[in-house]
């Protein structure tokens, strides 16, 4: 099973553009943690903990040895062997990618193997980087934005202010989707804009709303996010049908989150959701139960001010 919720086949026209367009050494992590050989395996578990990464590439100056994984660590806990060095459990064998290959197939080989991490040679086979399936997942959406944003603005360039009035939406919002992630609260940013309230509090719309929408995607079974603006106040309604909030108060805390690991490891699932939404929302509400979760933020405009 690939540990990309994306294809090179089946996503959005958008998503392939800045697939084929960009190359690995525009997503890879440049700084590169490695450890050399005669490092023990217990050093390498501190390394990890410490900066948490699941795997370090094993290298001397810039020749790649070999890598040591998470998996590794955990076969030689389970065998009293933590003070073995990493020359003795390191993968030798391994599959490479070179930095001026389209990001394309980084992603077939994420879709291909079951790693979390592949090392990236330059042209000399000397080792410049890594890449995981988070690099990816958050490139790409930064990429994304950027690209909506240029076309927002090519589109409607001097848009003129709507008038004063009411206006409602609503989003589907499917688990897991992280290929659709976004959409929702990008299109409630946009309708705040064309109502021309202060750009802080467009700011904090769509901080609201992608917050809601990225919980619904992580933590929920799906739902759905209301979106109204009227008497000049904003309310975004995030609803699900499950599982519920075991406890409330304990999951608006910074930091709390039930992700698993594997949603965290494409960069999602902080604990930060709750709070931040909290944080920009003039009022916030939130009631759960087994059958389902409402979250209600709603923000004051003040229209016809811009900053």
């Amino acid at each position: 099973m690939s540990t990309l919720p994306i294809n090179t086949e089946n996503s959005p026209s958008f998503v392939l553009e800045l697939i084929y367009k960009l190359r690995i050494r525009d997503v890879m992590t440049k700084e590169v943690i490695t450890v050399v050989r005669g490092t023990p395996l217990r050093r390498v578990q501190a390394i990890m903990k410490q900066n948490g990464i699941t795997g370090v590439p094993v290298a001397e100056g810039n020749r790649l040895l070999g890598m040591v994984s998470i998996d590794d660590i955990l076969q030689a806990l389970d065998e009293d062997h933590i003070e073995d060095l990493v020359e003795d459990r390191m993968a030798r064998n391994l599959i490479v990618l070179e930095e001026d290959m389209p990001l394309s197939f980084g992603i077939s080989y994420f879709e291909k193997y079951s790693y979390g991490r592949f090392p990236i040679l330059n042209r000399d086979k000397q080792l410049v980087g890594i890449i995981t399936s988070r690099d990816i997942l958050v490139t790409l959406l930064l990429e994304f934005n950027r690209e909506m944003e240029k076309l927002e603005d090519k589109l409607q360039p001097d848009a003129p202010a709507a008038s004063p009035g009411s206006d409602s939406r609503e989003y589907a919002v499917r688990r897991f989707d992280f290929e659709n992630a976004g959409k929702a609260s990008f299109e409630i940013k946009k309708l705040c804009k064309q109502h021309n309230p202060e750009p802080k509090l467009v700011r904090r719309v769509a901080v609201a709303a992608y917050e809601l929408e990225m919980n619904l995607v992580v933590h929920s079974n799906g739902g759905k996010i209301y979106f109204s603006l009227e008497n000049d106040i904003a309310t975004i309604q995030a609803v699900d049908s499950g599982p519920g909030i075991a406890d409330v108060d304990q999951a608006v805390e910074e930091g709390y989150t039930t992700a698993t690991e594997w949603v965290r490891s494409l960069g999602f699932g902080a604990g930060m959701g709750l709070t931040n939404t909290k944080r920009v929302a003039d009022e916030f509400t939130i009631e759960s139960s087994p059958s389902g979760t409402r979250v209600v933020a709603r923000i004051h405009f003040v229209r016809g001010e811009q900053q």
